[in-house]
């Protein structure tokens, strides 16, 4: 029985590598089409979570003989801490403050432990580091799909589905309309564009790197023809992300670029980076008038009076009119434990008022704690400025783009958006991992 145990375990470590990349694949480039419609809940059980529910699988028969290593490492307590205080906020809401309905709460709650467990597949991915080039190689070919996907809403009337509301989650298809914001396979341009500033400080490092990482992460090609497929998928990144509109997106895209290319003594291709990025930008007249409305609106209000009719910024008035109070309002009922999630409609707009209104200041902190943990053992492993390794380029790009993510989730709940949570927990993991791998050597 042992024997097979152990065979299995092998088996199942061996897959995990394709798993992990039809994971990879799967959640940016389908579309979030409800599959199972459950009563009183405006989220669905989609095809992903199927997906998920196989790569679980695979992944508990892989580290089957390790379970106990991996039940001793700190980032395993700190995550059995935060999913407890989540579960103890959706209990207070049931039973204490009345503000959660049962199954709705705790499905709210199992939604963030299945975004969280990607963490510890992407830890556990890399029983090899090449495992990271075959991931890498696997986004590159995801930005042209979601590039052309996004190309045919633009131009050909492809259809939209979304999930920016709860009408909308129910699968309508939608048509891409002059002035609108481009979205892809994504359920939102926020999400699509948060997942971007998640890839893009690696893709510079790499386009920047010596010729022989190029040909250690393809080894098929040379490296002249290996840049300029990094070339292409930077191109349609940007074309992405300018269409998206999504203005606090591109301040985080650039603070984040810069910062990997900075810390990599590449500041030398800053300036390019900053000129492209703005040309491409330049061709999107829907982020340039987004960005013109805030110069109108400071403009106008700065007039003396009688001031003329003040022109309005739609998303700012609702984030402050509205979300924010509210997500504050429920801070103020029950700071410690929060009114549990689900408790404060679909969304802020902030991801830290979200967290403090659904799971308190407890919630909060082990949540930080969390995240203050996987960020500092990164820094902690910081490679050499020079480096040119694929596996140091990526932990330094999945390092540089927090910034970005933290700044992002002043504006938008980025946590909660599945496409992106699942991508960054996952690719999270596996910079994670690699500090092990570096331990062990």
């Amino acid at each position: 029985m042992q024997k097979h145990l152990i065979k299995l375990s092998q088996f199942a470590r061996a897959a995990l590598k394709y798993a992990v990349s039809a994971l990879i694949l799967a959640i940016p480039l389908y579309p979030k089409f409800p599959f199972l419609r459950l009563p009183g809940v405006a989220v669905s059980i989609r095809l992903e979570d199927f997906v998920i529910g196989i790569v679980l699988i695979i992944f508990l028969f892989a580290i089957g003989p390790k379970i106990s290593r991996v039940l001793r490492l700190k980032v395993t307590k700190l995550t059995a801490l935060f999913v407890l205080a989540g579960l103890f906020s959706v209990i207070a809401g049931i039973v204490i403050t009345d503000t959660v309905v049962a199954h709705v709460g705790l499905l709210h709650w199992a939604r963030r432990v299945e975004y969280l467990s990607m963490f510890f597949v992407g830890l556990y991915s890399l029983s090899k580091k090449e495992n990271l080039h075959f991931y890498v190689r696997v986004i590159f070919i995801i930005i042209p799909l979601v590039f052309l996907y996004g190309l045919g809403q633009r131009y050909f009337n492809i259809p939209i589905i979304t999930t920016q509301n709860a009408e909308y989650a129910r699968g309508v298809a939608l048509r891409w309309i002059a002035g609108s914001h481009l979205i892809s396979t994504f359920a939102g341009h926020y999400d699509l564009a948060s997942f971007l500033i998640l890839v893009f400080p690696t893709f510079y490092l790499l386009l920047t790197a010596k010729g022989e990482t190029l040909k250690k992460l393809m080894p098929q090609t040379n490296k002249f023809l290996t840049r300029a497929i990094i070339m292409t998928v930077v191109a349609m990144s940007l074309w992405l992300m300018m269409q998206t509109a999504s203005r606090i997106s591109i301040v985080s895209y650039l603070g984040t670029s810069c910062l990997a290319l900075l810390l990599t003594n590449r500041k030398k291709f800053i300036p390019f980076v900053i000129v492209v990025s703005f040309v491409f930008a330049a061709f999107s007249s829907n982020l340039v008038d987004r960005y013109m409305n805030i110069i109108n609106v400071y403009a106008q209000e700065e007039v003396a009076a009688p001031p003329p009719p003040v022109v309005e910024d739609r998303s700012t008035s609702i984030r402050l009119n509205v979300e924010w109070p509210r997500a504050i309002r429920a801070v103020t009922k029950n700071p410690i434990s929060g009114l549990g999630y689900s408790s404060i409609t679909l969304a802020t707009d902030n991801d830290y008022l979200r967290m403090l209104g659904e799971i308190g200041i407890v919630g909060f902190v082990s949540f930080f704690v969390l995240f203050g943990h996987i960020v500092l053992r990164l820094i902690k492993n910081f490679p050499a400025a020079s480096t040119n390794k694929v596996e140091d380029l990526f932990l330094v790009g999945i390092l540089c783009s927090i910034p970005g993510i933290l700044l992002n989730m002043v504006f938008i709940d980025i946590l909660e958006a599945s496409k992106f949570a699942i991508m960054m927990w996952l690719m999270l993991g596996m910079a994670y991992g690699l500090t092990l791998k570096n331990e062990k050597n």
